[in-house]
């Protein structure tokens, strides 16, 4: 391995190591740490057992987007348990000096919507929150990945973090993407392939025509999925595109600034010959439209296939048979028109602006299946407003959908949009697990064209039948 040759990930880890602990273990330098309401109140607990403060309070910004209500949140939240959890969150930032976007805050929402669209997350940073699905400000091109709550009190109280280096991977996406196929799919795909283990101790980074070609909020959706293959996290090298993104974003560098913030950016990027610790390729002609059928994100198929058939007596089979089970499904059937009662389209996976874009030009000049429950909940207060100012909502209306509010709503089901026992719900977020969306609640795993396909027909429906009629 030539040593001059550095993979992204290496020069960005790199360059943020601050210290070395003589093990496998680096102290690295941390650019940015968000807060949420749910796993930081411990770590605040803990930073005031032993009197100290927030070493660096410009670096750590705060918003409640799990427990927050979707619908009048203007006025005060109802379930105790919840309403709690965003007081202290509000009582620790007062404390301590931190910025917070609060409910109804023009910058609230989803910690990983608001991150990229305000120009809060950058290239070459390093990045942490105390949740799983921080991967998704990979796509910008820096280091991002979730932290446990000892960890977020190791980050507030130092602005470093103690920390393995892990192994690196490239995932190569090949050729085009056929229309209808979007970045959700490809994640979807990518984590069949490799299984929901995959890629554990690997930090992804993903390249290839087909990973060039999405669009910034593709590449978010992507990365966002990485941790459910057992990735470390996932990123994507900064272009021309990534810069546009940022330019002129709220708290991105401005004028001369980023100019010189430009000059470092443009070398971020895997040398020709670098190593790494595993490579795999998939060409994009073999991605269709997916949706999954069991209880992982790993059990998926393309829309018009069958569920594949596993020998019961296997130990795999047992639990796979299990999955079914809770499911309602059985070994060889299709999946594409099976009845579906909920639609959720939003979380911290599609829940941007180009997701809702992408729904309403589906269902535009049609309407809403009668019998269909459809939340659909935007990722910020911005995409909000980028609804309405685009005349979104208007269609939504038109086709018989109503808008929610922000938040992480029915990804996890930590508020009151919880999807009934049995019920069975085709959801553009980022886990199927069994109660993931509600106790008893069955998930299907798709992109928003899906959804939006099957809020209009009732049932699971391939998009693609209303792409060629356009």
């Amino acid at each position: 391995m030539n040593s001059d040759k550095k993979t992204l990930f290496d020069k960005i880890w790199d360059a943020h190591v601050v210290g070395e602990t003589g093990g496998n273990s680096s102290i690295i330098y941390i650019d940015r740490h968000y807060c949420h309401e749910v796993t930081s109140p411990q770590a605040f607990d803990g930073l005031r057992k032993r009197g100290l403060g927030v070493f660096r309070k410009d670096r750590t910004f705060c918003a409640p987007d799990h427990n927050i209500p979707t619908m009048h949140q203007d006025s005060p939240i109802v379930d105790p348990v919840s309403r709690n959890q965003v007081e202290t969150l509000r009582r620790n930032a007062d404390e301590f000096g931190l910025r917070l976007f609060d409910i109804c805050d023009p910058h609230n929402g989803i910690i990983h919507v608001i991150g990229p669209e305000t120009g809060l997350t950058l290239p070459g940073q390093t990045l942490l929150c105390g949740d799983s699905h921080t991967s998704t400000h990979g796509a910008l091109g820096c280091i991002a990945f979730g932290i446990g709550t000892s960890e977020v009190e190791m980050v507030l109280a130092t602005q470093c973090l103690l920390q393995a280096k892990p192994k690196t991977m490239r995932i190569n996406v090949e050729g085009q993407l056929a229309p209808g196929v979007t970045a959700k799919d490809v994640a979807l795909y990518i984590i069949s392939m490799l299984t929901t283990g995959g890629a554990t101790g690997y930090f992804v980074e993903y390249a290839g025509e087909a990973i060039r070609s999405l669009s910034m909020e593709g590449r978010m959706t992507l990365c966002n999925m990485s941790i459910e293959m057992g990735a470390r996290g996932g990123m994507v090298a900064p272009d021309e595109k990534t810069f546009e993104y940022v330019k002129g974003r709220e708290f991105a560098p401005r004028d001369a600034e980023f100019d010189r913030y430009m000059e470092y950016w443009r070398t971020l990027k895997s040398d020709d010959g670098a190593k790494f610790d595993r490579e795999v390729t998939f060409n994009a002609a073999d991605i269709k439209p997916r949706v999954t059928f069991g209880t992982n994100p790993g059990m998926g198929i393309g829309i018009d296939e069958a569920i594949l058939e596993v020998p019961s007596e296997k130990a795999a089979g047992s639990s796979y048979l299990k999955a079914l089970e809770y499911m309602g499904f059985r070994p060889g059937q299709k999946l594409a028109g099976t009845p579906v009662d909920y639609v959720f389209l939003g979380s911290c996976t599609n829940g941007r602006i180009e997701d809702f874009r992408a729904f309403a030009s589906m269902v535009k000049g049609r309407s809403k299946a009668e019998g269909i429950t459809a939340w659909l909940v935007p990722g910020s207060q911005q995409v909000l407003r980028q609804i309405r100012d685009e005349g979104i909502d208007r269609v939504l209306e038109e086709a018989g959908f109503e808008l929610r509010e922000p938040g992480c709503s029915a990804c996890l089901a930590m508020n009151e949009d919880k999807i009934p026992e049995g019920k069975l719900c085709v959801s553009t977020s980022n886990r199927n697990f069994e109660g993931r969306q509600g106790p008893g609640a069955r998930t299907i795993l798709a992109s928003p064209l899906v959804a939006a396909a099957t809020a209009l027909t009732g049932c699971l429906t391939d998009p693609r039948i209303f792409l060629s009629q356009e």
